[in-house]
């Protein structure tokens, strides 16, 4: 065992860095979700903060915010579930089935392009097209004869999240789906076309049946995730539109808890999120696998 660890020293010292900065930035920090159970301090610290049980979990169930707060979390958690996490898929496909490889490759990098860009540049983009001076607004507000700004609409601030989550991201799962798809054997689809099976019948019974366990592995990975939408996000777009579609669990910690100074409970929303995504994650695992998949473990 020992003789086989110093052969693969250098093997380790590479993860070594990686480890490190887990250890540092993701469990250490595990151990400050004492303070849920506590009526946190910053001057007094965790060992002079008094200890409060639960009360803290329960002003958390009973907060009206928190509801309002996760009632909006789901509704875009849906929405982008049911828009945004196939976008990809779909694009891959279309992709997949031009024969041309430079077309192929300058739509993979022109939509790949958004993933650099940060959220600031992704809303100002936005705010340029929908907002009250924006040249999709304009051509609205002359249809419809009255002033249209979709960015400060209520009503349509789900949509325009999913939306603005979807053309950043759909380039980056994108490159994920062509990989699986370029693990699919060749064979399978000559000796479907020699069958006469046409271009819909073989990516419905060749394609997607081949990259089947990775959109499940994705998607589990993407429940694990269903109560975070993106802090930066719908910060920069809550002022616009108001709290009570733009309050979502990150934003109510950051507010209560670093604004507010109620660390206790913000800690407590914090841990009860991470528990819920640990849930739905094992529990999608072990569905997949009841119903014959593999899963992600």
């Amino acid at each position: 065992m020992k003789r086989r660890l110093w052969q693969a020293r250098w093997c380790y010292l590479f993860i070594l860095p990686g480890l490190i900065y887990f250890v540092i930035f993701r469990y250490v920090p595990l151990l400050g979700n004492a303070v849920a159970w506590q009526d946190y301090s910053p001057y007094l610290g965790v060992a002079g903060s008094p200890w409060v049980a639960w009360d803290n979990f329960e002003r958390l169930i009973t907060d009206p915010e928190v509801a309002d707060a996760l009632i909006n979390t789901l509704v875009l958690s849906l929405l982008q579930i049911v828009f945004a996490f196939p976008a990809p898929l779909l694009l891959a496909l279309l992709l997949n089935s031009i024969i041309s490889d430079k077309i192929k490759r300058f739509v993979q990098s022109v939509v790949y392009l958004p993933h650099f860009i940060g959220w600031v540049i992704v809303v100002s983009i936005w705010q340029a097209l929908f907002g009250g001076t924006g040249a999709i607004s304009e051509v609205l507000s002359g249809l419809l004869d009255r002033p249209v700004n979709l960015m400060t609409n209520p009503d349509t601030f789900a949509l325009l999240i999913t939306s603005q989550v979807i053309w950043k991201e759909i380039g980056w799962g994108t490159i994920i789906f062509l990989a699986a798809m370029a693990l699919v054997p060749v064979e399978r689809y000559e000796a479907a076309a020699v069958d006469g099976a046409g271009g819909w019948r073989r990516m419905w019974h060749i394609t997607l049946p081949g990259i089947t366990p990775v959109i499940v592995l994705l998607l589990i990975l993407r429940l694990g995730s269903v109560l975070t939408v993106g802090f930066e996000q719908i910060i920069l777009q809550q002022d616009a539109v108001g709290a009570d579609v733009a309050q979502v669990l990150d934003t109510f910690v950051y507010y209560r808890g670093v604004l507010g100074g109620d660390w206790g409970l913000a800690t407590a929303a914090g841990l009860v999120k991470g528990l819920v995504g640990t849930v739905l994650v094992l529990g999608a695992n072990w569905l997949a696998k009841r119903l014959g998949g593999e899963g992600a473990f």
